[in-house]
């Protein structure tokens, strides 16, 4: 589904160039789902940006279904990312201003979809994440699994087939860990969604097909 080949990048700064990520090629297969482990600035995070179309690399290429993705103008990368690409943060990245529901619905009014076909899509995605009672909420009136639950169904209702999490547990507590875990489990299952899960959880990681490990922007696995 996804190939990556010889992907690099570095940054410039006052003290000269860093080499995040260096010639880093991995191959994920379609369903697959990998955690991404290593230290703090092993260049994970860079990683997932690149793979989504983030940020794009000083050299090096993700070809997504054969289509180095890269090659697509700044429009049709935008386009791409809203309709195949589902992302989910530690920090969830909900505008505090609307509710869960107008949170959810924005990728779809955001890809051009009907209000009225936004709306009904974001309230069967809530009511699959267990949040039919909490549409009009805001974000400060949510627990912070709530928030991630909110967070997670937003990345899937435009029915991605990648899902790209960035410690998606990393703060929250053990208990609401686990069930985020287990929802994120379940979704798998029922979406055959590919997931690339960066995290510092040996739990989490525990539960992918396959992890892969990043020292010091080389991939290892």
């Amino acid at each position: 589904m996804i190939a990556v080949r010889a992907l690099s990048r570095s940054f410039v700064t006052d003290r000269g160039r860093i080499e995040v990520l260096k010639d880093v090629d991995l191959d994920i297969r379609a369903g697959e789902r990998i955690a991404v482990v290593g230290a703090s600035g092993a260049g994970k995070t860079t990683l997932m940006h690149l793979l989504g179309g983030l940020d794009r690399p000083t050299t090096g290429s993700v070809h997504f279904a054969e289509k180095n993705i890269f090659h697509y103008s700044a429009q049709e990368l935008d386009a791409f990312r809203n309709r195949t690409i589902g992302f989910v943060f530690q920090f969830h990245q909900l505008l505090p201003e609307f509710t869960a529901l107008e949170n959810v619905m924005m990728p779809a009014l955001i890809g051009r979809a009907p209000a009225i076909e936004a709306e009904q899509r974001a309230k069967d995605i809530l009511a699959a994440v267990s949040l039919e009672h909490r549409l009009s909420h805001k974000p400060g009136q949510l627990s912070g699994g709530e928030q991630q639950r909110v967070a997670i169904a937003r990345s899937l209702i435009m029915a991605p087939k990648l899902l790209l999490a960035d410690e998606p547990t990393g703060n929250l507590d053990s208990a609401t860990s686990d069930e985020i875990l287990a929802l994120l489990d379940r979704l798998h299952q029922e979406r055959d969604l590919t997931m690339v899960i960066v995290t510092h959880s040996e739990k989490v990681a525990s539960h992918m097909d396959r992890i892969v490990r990043m020292i010091d922007g080389f991939v290892e696995g």
